[in-house]
């Protein structure tokens, strides 16, 4: 049954690329695009074709107006597929293409084509609905990172000097809230038990993995940073919300770290690239209590030089114990947790990334030769 899935997947690649080949060019039709796009999104579920999803990034990378073929290609072929495969290489690939620092990147908002209610129409529904489940919470993740890539770009390219302080550093809070909302999206992309072992989906995590790192480190310097603004500057309102939002990020700290033990056990993580925890002293949470309450006595964060606010770029001192299991790193602003590694198994291999080094969905700086594709 698995052959004739993998025969019926393959012929059906052969025909569109058969038909890609035959179509007339047009604004957003090249048909040596769109074959390389359906090599990239095949249907064989053995892995990712990355060779293919460089050759579409080697595209992007020497022209960016192929953003927009490239977008269309993508999301025909994303309405039309009733293959989980298919479906999860599509957002492992437009989540590459959020790499590109381009202005259409930032201009695209959601994403052109909606897999909310994906389901797979070549199993049975009792099979089908944890791959059914991992798609629609990537391609929520995906699509609302999109709006808030746009939303922030578009704020952006306002005059910042028209805007008084207290404008922007409420802009600044509510951007904190999004990307705990972001965090909190991630957070749901979980495969089923049974599927941690196929190929396909470990490499979806694996990506997943990076998003959740950068999103984390992004977080983490973003608050600290829009924290000392409200000591400084900030009345009631904003300490309010910076508190429901510290308050938050302690118990998403929490829910972050039943999610790093789970990538651990499925092999996606391993105790050398688990993150730190973001651990916020108690000491700053009074400060804003302190505001909220109309206390108008000002304090800063600890790694002052003579009331100075220290340097938010020196990162974390090197201030650490050399020992095994739970430790504290001292940071300029607040103390980082490393979160508590439990080794189930001393034997376990602990598996690379395949979207780093040279198979990196990162684009790649080589040009490509237009004629040979």
């Amino acid at each position: 049954m698995r052959l004739w899935k993998r025969t019926t997947g393959n012929l059906k690649d052969r025909y569109r690329i058969m038909v890609a080949r035959l179509a007339p060019h047009g604004p957003f039709r090249n048909p040596d695009l769109e074959t390389v796009i359906i090599k990239a999104t095949s249907h064989d579920d053995h892995c990712m074709d990355y060779k293919n999803v460089q050759r579409v990034f080697k595209w992007l990378r020497i022209l960016p107006l192929y953003f927009k073929p490239v977008l269309y290609n993508l999301s025909m072929r994303m309405e039309k597929t009733h293959s989980w495969v298919v479906a999860l290489k599509g957002l492992m690939l437009i989540h590459g293409v959020f790499c590109f620092d381009i202005p259409a990147v930032q201009r695209m908002g959601r994403l052109p084509f909606d897999l909310s209610r994906f389901s797979d129409g070549h199993m049975s529904p009792e099979k089908s609905s944890g791959f059914n489940a991992f798609i629609r919470a990537y391609f929520g993740y995906l699509d609302h990172k999109s709006m808030f890539v746009f939303s922030k770009a578009k704020k952006s390219s306002k005059h910042v000097k028209e805007k008084e302080a207290e404008e922007i550093l409420m802009e600044e809070l509510q951007n904190l809230e999004k990307l705990q909302g972001l965090i909190n999206m991630l957070l749901q992309i979980k495969p089923l038990h049974q599927h941690i072992k196929v190929v396909l989906i470990s490499e979806a995590m694996d990506c997943i993995m990076d998003e959740v790192f950068e999103l984390c480190d992004t977080f983490r310097a973003e608050i600290a940073r829009v924290l000392l603004k409200i000591y400084e500057t900030g009345g009631k309102v904003e300490a309010g919300i910076g508190l429901s939002i510290v308050e938050k990020a302690e118990f998403q700290g929490d829910k972050l770290s039943l999610y790093f033990e789970f990538c651990k056990d499925i092999g996606v993580l391993n105790a050398v690239e688990c993150p730190k925890i973001l651990r916020i002293p108690e000491k700053d949470i009074h400060e804003l209590k302190r505001i909220i309450n109309g206390v108008n006595e000002r304090k800063t964060l600890e790694g002052t030089n003579n009331g100075a606010v220290a340097n938010e770029d020196k990162g974390v001192s090197e201030n650490m114990e050399p020992e095994k299991g739970l430790r504290t790193v001292t940071s300029d602003q607040w103390e980082v947790f490393d979160d508590i590694i439990i080794d189930v198994n001393e034997n376990a291999i602990a598996t690379t990334n395949p979207f780093q080094e040279s198979y990196s969905l990162v684009p790649c700086i080589v040009l490509p030769d237009l004629i040979s594709l």
